[in-house]
């Protein structure tokens, strides 16, 4: 199972970035090849309006996205899965590779939206990207333990 999630932005939060790698370390004990990545944000004003902004983090979003796979976007107008429904999708996702893309401040254009199979809340809420990363590894994490029947849900 081979898991990318890519984001807008350097973490620059050390105790979320913490948080994040050590679920990334647990989704590895269970098998995953995962990985992150991440895309410079581009900072709104001066000559670049909100929506330049977004567009240029779109086009190097695009350069990173690979070819094969299921790309599911992060945003607060997408489906609300319980942890349940997650394990239950997240083999699919993986086939044959998943992609996980959060957006910046801004959020994410609306090509990388029409370019994703599929878009996924976490919340109506709005996240700092840095504990989206961790929210999002540790919900993979319990999808995959819950899909396992390892103790973790619970």
């Amino acid at each position: 199972m081979k898991i990318r999630l890519l984001c807008v932005g350097k973490p620059r939060e050390p105790s979320a970035a913490r948080l994040h790698d050590e679920y990334a370390e647990r989704l590895a004990r269970l098998g995953v090849r995962y990985r992150t990545g991440h895309v410079a944000d581009v900072k709104p004003g001066g000559r670049f309006t909100l929506e330049h902004a977004r567009e240029r983090e779109a086009a190097t979003l695009g350069e990173q996205i690979e070819a094969t796979g299921t790309i599911v976007a992060l945003d607060e107008r997408g489906d609300l899965l319980t942890s349940p429904e997650l394990s239950e999708v997240i083999e699919r996702w993986c086939t044959p590779q998943l992609t996980l893309i959060v957006g910046g401040p801004s959020g994410l254009h609306s090509s990388i939206l029409d370019r994703a199979d599929r878009t996924w809340s976490l919340s109506r809420l709005t996240f700092p990207h840095e504990l989206c990363r961790a929210l999002v590894t540790e919900q993979l994490y319990r999808a995959l333990t819950i899909r396992r029947g390892i103790p973790y849900h619970k």
